[in-house]
């Protein structure tokens, strides 16, 4: 019998035990996290109401039902060392340490990864903490900019020339906003084309790479609006996406096995759990938007719905540095992930508003920003819920994440263009253009 701790109460975390539940061990799942997830506490013995900041009392928890290994799904936890002070105790995770999740916590540094092992895929930079020379910086870019934070900001914390900033003004507001907040940040150069995700498996020595897939982070259909921790996300059946050639794919892997090694190489600590590369493709190839330590969310629902191979055996050879000696395998099938959020999201969301489900117990539906009281479920204000479709076709795929999310009713919205024909054909013919 295994016991495994789960670390976080989102829809990623959701997918997460589902897949742990489903596996061919039997198994005893704890859970800590600041909210009772309705869709993990039914799957839990026993589930935690803890601030996944407090450490001391996370460990304790670990220690105390002497699990067998600790999952951990959020950021956050990994920025504060959640991973090194359960490790200290003798308890292995599926996460990376602090030292080397600085991949996701710190742009900079992921640069300077990248320097390391691939400089080809960064795009021109400069790190500042002041706004000293930032005019100068962004005419040199001929004003085609990105402004990041270098930090963890849940997804909104990047903006850029033409969407988000539509003078030097606006750039130069964004920087005292960051400053101000005694925040630094990278200024890069804008890179044009196509965004998508791949993420691998990696037990500090080798990759094991998932589907790619494409993320949406605009709020609004037509991909417009503000940035958000993404709107949904689509696959195709071949792991491959419309508007990419096989060469770039393999080229993502590729950047991925070598930013695991360097991580090893500049730290000489190993990088175990996922890499998630967010990459661009472009008119020279593919480049590096950024990276993650964890599983992306909504990307998790993606990929965790096609893997064949049973997940406490992937965590385990994880843990025992052996997954070259595991086959994981992905079903041949297209998925469409859809996410229904408050209204007013991203900036000023609807909060604590009940919801109600046509099917609480659909296991494509995945709860997300909520909490339970009184057996009712409330959104607490950011991403509600997901849908995710599972079909032989994206056609069918979309389709069937449309109807499930529209059974989800509140004061909430979602994208309905997400998976659409439509916008995957706006996708290939700007990949075309682009290209041309």
């Amino acid at each position: 019998m295994k016991k495994i701790l789960l670390v976080g109460s989102g829809a990623r975390e959701v997918a997460i035990a589902r897949k742990i539940k489903t596996s061919r061990h039997s198994s005893v799942l704890f859970c800590v996290s600041p909210t009772i997830n309705p869709h993990i506490s039914s799957l839990c013995q026993e589930y935690f109401c803890v601030s996944l900041s407090n450490n001391k009392e996370i460990v304790g928890i670990a220690k105390k039902f002497g699990v067998d290994f600790v999952v951990v799904g959020p950021e956050n936890p990994l920025e504060n060392g959640l991973v090194d002070d359960i490790e200290k105790e003798g308890i292995p995770c599926v996460a990376p340490k602090k030292t080397v999740a600085r991949i996701e916590t710190s742009k900079s540094f992921a640069r300077k990864v990248l320097d390391g092992c691939y400089k080809e895929k960064n795009p021109k930079r400069k790190e500042f903490k002041s706004v000293d020379k930032v005019q100068s910086f962004l005419k040199e870019l001929h004003e085609n900019y990105v402004i990041k934070h270098d930090g963890l900001m849940g997804g909104k914390g990047v903006k850029i020339s033409g969407e988000h900033l539509r003078s030097t003004e606006d750039a130069l507001d964004f920087c005292k906003e960051i400053i101000n907040n005694k925040g630094s940040f990278l200024i890069e150069e804008k890179l044009i084309g196509e965004e998508f995700s791949l993420m691998s498996f990696c037990d500090g020595v080798s990759c094991v790479h998932m589907p790619a897939v494409q993320d949406h982070k605009r709020a609004f259909e037509g991909d417009v609006g503000p940035n958000t921790g993404g709107m949904g996300t689509y696959s195709f059946e071949n792991h491959s996406l419309p508007f990419l050639f096989k060469e770039e794919v393999l080229d993502a892997q590729k950047t991925n096995e070598l930013v695991l090694k360097e991580l090893k190489t500049i730290t000489g600590e190993e990088f175990r759990g996922v890499l998630y590369g967010g990459f661009m493709a472009t008119k020279d190839g593919v480049r590096v938007i950024e990276y993650n330590a964890r599983f992306g969310d909504p990307e998790a629902m993606n990929v965790l719905a096609l893997l064949k191979t049973d997940f406490i055996d992937v965590c385990e050879h994880i843990i025992n540095r052996s997954l070259n000696l595991l086959s994981v395998e992905f079903e041949k099938a297209a998925t469409v992930c859809k996410y229904v959020v408050p209204v007013g999201y991203p900036d000023s969301p609807e909060k604590n508003f009940k919801i109600s489900c046509k099917n609480a117990d659909d296991q494509r539906l995945f709860f997300a920003s909520v909490k339970e009281e009184g057996g009712e479920v409330f959104a607490t204000g950011s991403r509600t819920a997901a849908y995710i479709g599972k079909e032989t076709t994206i056609e069918g795929a979309e389709k069937v994440a449309e109807e499930g999310v529209r059974g989800v009713s509140g004061k909430l919205f979602h994208r309905k263009d997400i998976g659409t024909k439509n916008l995957i054909q706006k996708r290939m013919d700007n990949m075309k253009k682009v290209r041309s």
